[in-house]
């Protein structure tokens, strides 16, 4: 494994650094460097710090472990691999996500998914452990997300979540009314058997980040889910 100071590196420099490596790299005194992991196939990427936008953009098969919190558009257009974050992240996490995993322990921002999708056996998914942002899953068109509403004393999920979605499921636990639901949105309570969904999925997040499995997967979750392939058709003029 190679320990890499970053410091007041430049992220072009810093990146090269770590695409040069032929082995796992840790990453310690990170700054707002952006890009980091960028198109990662077969690498450990792990960070102490704060890592800046576009962090495992790309992302094709390799790991990165955040001790910290990101910024925005982690995992954009992710094709494979984890990203694991230990504290917080900022907007549109996951953004055109097909697949791999996004594990949070904190809070994520606003757009938490948007436009994630599936195709054949991938299956991308997104576990909040805190509370996200509002337009969670806008345009979502596979996959699953899952907020957790850990510690969270207010709403777990903001406004608009769902906006444009024809795809996939969001989940959220303890938590059964939401502001400003689209029309095109079904919410049920998830059964055992969708829950067993989840189940693999949660497991290993409590496992990352020392968390209760049994407790978690008994509680009660939200199930969102669009009830028509053509989310839109009620904005036409005429159909």
């Amino acid at each position: 494994m190679t320990i890499i100071d970053a410091g007041k590196m430049h992220f072009r420099q810093l990146n090269d650094k770590i695409r040069g490596m032929n082995e796992d790299v840790t990453i310690c005194g990170c700054m707002g460097q952006r890009y980091l992991g960028c198109g990662l196939k077969d690498k450990i990427l792990t960070i102490h710090g704060t890592p800046g936008n576009a962090m495992g953009a790309y992302l094709d098969g390799g790991s990165i472990i955040v001790h910290g919190n990101a910024q925005d558009a982690v995992g954009d257009t992710m094709n494979d691999g984890a990203i694991i974050i230990h504290g917080n992240v900022g907007d549109a996490p996951g953004y055109g996500m097909r697949g791999g995993k996004i594990y949070v322990r904190g809070n994520s921002g606003y757009r938490t998914g948007i436009h994630m999708k599936q195709h054949k056996d991938k299956k991308p998914v997104i576990i909040v452990g805190g509370s996200a942002g509002s337009f969670l899953g806008e345009y979502l068109a596979g996959g699953i997300l899952i907020v957790l509403g850990i510690g969270v004393d207010r709403d777990s999920v903001g406004n608009f979540c769902g906006t444009g979605m024809h795809g996939g499921k969001i989940l959220i636990r303890n938590h059964l009314e939401l502001p400003n639901l689209p029309e095109q949105v079904v919410k049920t309570v998830a059964t055992d058997e969708e829950k067993g969904e989840i189940a693999d999925f949660l497991r290993e997040y409590c496992s990352i980040f020392s968390l209760d499995f049994e407790s978690l997967i008994k509680d009660q979750y939200l199930l969102l889910r669009p009830d028509s392939q053509n989310p839109y058709k009620k904005l036409y003029t005429y159909y």
